[in-house]
C-alpha cells in the first residue's frame, strides 16, 4: 500500500512539473489537473498556474470555479471545493498541520478566499462567504459572513 502511495506522489510530482514548466491552453490544464487529482475538471472552471499539490487525489473541484496562479492544496485530509468558488493567487488550502494529523477542508458554493490567504486543516468556509486578502483562517467561518482575521 505504502509503495503505492508513493508511485502515485512520484507520478503527480512529474505531471505538476510538466504542467507548470510547459505552455497548455485552458483545456489540457483541466486535463493535466484532472489526472493529478483523478478526477475530470468542469469546462467551466478555471485554473491558472502554476498550481501545487502535495498528493492530488483528495481533491473535489466544482463546476464555476476560478483558482489563481501560484495556489497550493495539501490534500492529504480532503479538500473539497464547491461550485462557484473563488480563490485568489497566492493561497495555501492545507488539509494535513505540521504533526501530519489531517483533516478535511470544505469550501462551500460561492465563497471567496482573497490573494495570500492561509486556510488551516478542519475549516469549514460557509456559502457565500468571504475570506478577506492575507487572511489566516483556523476556524470555520459561517455562511455569508467576512473573516478578516
Amino acid at each position: 500500500m505504502e509503495d503505492a502511495v508513493q508511485q502515485l506522489v512520484a507520478q503527480n510530482q512529474r505531471l505538476l512539473q510538466n504542467l507548470n514548466t510547459e505552455r497548455h491552453c485552458k483545456c489540457e490544464i483541466n486535463q493535466l489537473i484532472g489526472e493529478i487529482i483523478g478526477k475530470k475538471i468542469p469546462s467551466s472552471t478555471e485554473i491558472r498556474l502554476p498550481f501545487y499539490t502535495d498528493f492530488g487525489r483528495n481533491i473535489k473541484i466544482g463546476k464555476n470555479v476560478f483558482i489563481n496562479s501560484n495556489v497550493m492544496l495539501a490534500d492529504e485530509g480532503g479538500i473539497v471545493i464547491e461550485d462557484g468558488v473563488k480563490i485568489g493567487s497566492n493561497v495555501q488550502i492545507l488539509s494535513v498541520d505540521t504533526v501530519l494529523s489531517s483533516k478535511k477542508v470544505i469550501i462551500k458554493k460561492g465563497a471567496k478566499i482573497g490573494s495570500g490567504s492561509i486556510i488551516y486543516p478542519g475549516v469549514v468556509i460557509g456559502r457565500n462567504a468571504k475570506i478577506l486578502p492575507g487572511s489566516i483562517v483556523k476556524h470555520s467561518i459561517e455562511d455569508n459572513s467576512i473573516c478578516k482575521e
